[in-house]
C-alpha cells in the first residue's frame, strides 16, 4: 500500500494499492474503489465520500495525477490501475472458474449490451443485472430491491455503476448486507464496456493522455473535471508538499 496524502491539512489519509492486479486476493469479501484527481477534490468537501474512500479494502490509483502526486509526496513509484483494467481482470478470473458477476446501475439497454458482450468474450460467466431508478437519492424501498436482486443472484463479483460519489457511498453503506465476494465501484466502465461511450484510443492511454480523450469526446461534461478541478488538485498537492516537507 502507498500512503498518498497521509497527513494533509484536512486530515485525509488514503492507502493506495501499490501492487499489481495479479496480486489482488479475489477470494475474500473485498470492497474495491478507485481514486483520481477529481474524486480526491470532491472528497475534500464531502466527508461521507471521503469516509467511503478511506474505508476501501483496496483503493486503486486510477489517474496519472494520483500516480504523479504519490511520487512527489512520498517518492514511491506506483502504476495507474484503471477501473476498466480491474473489470477485465476480474472477468478473466471468473471465466476461468465459471463464476458469476452482477451489474448494478445504468439502464436496461446498456446492461443487456454488457451481458451480450460477456456472453461472446467470456462464455463461462453467468451474468445478472439490475437497473435502479434514476434518482439523486434512493428510497429505503429502492435500496432493499437492489440488495434483494444482488443477493438472489449471489454473484462472485458485484460491479456498481451509479457514478461517483454515489456508488462508493452505497457500497460502504450496504457492504454488510451484500452477498458477494467482490464489490467494485467502476462507474464509467459500464458505458465503455457496453460501447455506449467509446473509451479513448490505446495510443492516448499509452501516452498517459486518456483524460484528454475523455475531454474531447464530451467537452461540455468533462471540462470542469479537468480544467477546474485540475488546477485545484495541483494546489492541494503543492500545499501539502510545502507544508510537510
Amino acid at each position: 500500500m502507498g500512503d498518498l496524502f497521509n497527513a494533509s491539512a484536512r486530515g485525509i489519509s488514503y492507502n493506495l494499492y501499490a501492487g499489481t492486479l495479479d496480486e489482488l486476493s479475489l477470494e475474500s469479501k473485498t470492497v474495491i474503489n478507485t481514486i483520481n484527481q477529481y474524486s480526491y477534490c470532491v472528497a475534500k468537501e464531502d466527508s461521507e465520500f471521503r469516509d467511503a474512500l478511506e474505508g476501501s479494502d483496496v483503493l486503486l490509483p486510477d489517474g496519472e495525477g494520483v500516480v504523479i502526486a504519490e511520487r512527489i509526496l512520498t517518492g514511491r513509484k506506483i502504476n495507474k490501475i484503471s477501473g476498466a483494467d480491474l473489470h477485465l481482470h476480474i472477468l478473466t478470473n471468473l471465466n476461468n472458474k465459471q463464476g458469476r458477476c452482477f451489474y448494478l446501475g445504468s439502464c436496461d439497454e446498456t446492461l443487456q449490451k454488457i451481458k451480450d458482450r460477456i456472453g461472446q468474450e467470456y462464455p463461462n460467466i453467468e451474468v445478472g443485472y439490475y437497473a435502479p431508478p434514476f434518482k439523486k437519492v434512493f428510497s429505503d424501498q429502492d435500496n432493499q430491491k437492489m440488495i434483494a436482486a444482488i443477493n438472489a443472484f449471489r454473484p462472485d463479483a458485484l460491479f456498481i455503476g451509479l457514478t461517483a460519489p454515489k456508488q462508493e457511498k452505497w457500497s460502504r453503506q450496504f457492504k454488510s448486507q451484500i452477498d458477494a465476494k467482490l464489490i467494485c465501484a467502476i462507474g464509467a466502465v459500464f458505458d465503455f464496456y457496453s460501447e455506449t461511450v467509446k473509451r479513448p484510443s490505446e495510443l492516448l492511454i499509452r501516452y498517459k493522455l486518456e483524460w484528454f480523450g475523455r475531454f474531447m469526446s464530451n467537452p461540455r461534461k468533462m471540462w470542469r473535471r479537468y480544467f477546474y478541478y485540475g488546477p485545484v488538485y495541483i494546489y492541494y498537492i503543492l500545499r501539502q508538499k510545502l507544508t510537510f516537507h
